[in-house]
């Protein structure tokens, strides 16, 4: 039987895979390959080293976990459902995955620094235009927008860290989106 030709993409998502896993400390060409039921030489066709490999992996990352997401919510109409979509599409993520915080735990790294920097400031300015978007001045969106980022990586924390502090019935995981959609739309000095 003939084995399919692996992809740069299926290399990278390999990457992005172990990074959820284990980190960043997990993405090694050998147990890559071993995951992949391929070869180093497969490896060595698409990249030069490991190095390339995290870079592309932090733009596939980037990708899927910010690009697309903006995509996603621009669909859902005003801004308090694109916070509500946005919210339960990333806190339903942080729950189910540990890539988030397993990236930001390596955000000194000199290839992932760069692209996290980037991509925070991305979505903040984006979580901005949510908030200008329902009315709230320059000032007062920036803050709430970092209010909102602030309570994310804290989820994503907690549920990758310490699952058992959160909801863990659908109820109560409604309910405390709600609580936090309800605060951060309240009208300001409100």
């Amino acid at each position: 039987m003939a084995q399919r030709r692996l992809s740069a993409e299926d290399w990278t998502g390999a990457a992005l895979a172990a990074i959820a896993d284990g980190g960043l400390a997990t993405v090694a060409v050998e147990p890559l390959a071993a995951r992949l039921g391929a070869t180093k030489g497969s490896f060595y066709w698409h990249f030069t080293n490991r190095d390339a490999l995290v870079e592309a992996t932090m733009q596939l990352w980037e990708r899927a976990c910010t690009d697309a997401i903006i995509d996603l919510v621009e669909a859902a109409g005003d801004p308090p459902r694109k916070l509500s979509l946005l919210f339960t599409t990333v806190l339903g993520h942080a729950r189910s995955s540990r890539l988030e915080t397993n990236v930001l735990a390596v955000a000194e790294h000199p290839l992932v620094g760069p692209v996290v920097q980037r991509v925070t400031r991305r979505r903040l300015d984006y979580v901005e235009q949510l908030f200008t978007e329902a009315g709230f001045e320059a000032g007062e969106a920036r803050r709430r927008a970092l209010l909102a980022y602030t309570a994310y990586v804290g989820q994503a924390q907690l549920a990758a860290r310490l699952p058992d502090l959160l909801p863990a019935d659908t109820g109560g995981q409604g309910a405390y989106l709600d609580s936090v959609l309800t605060v951060l739309l309240s009208p300001a000095g409100g």
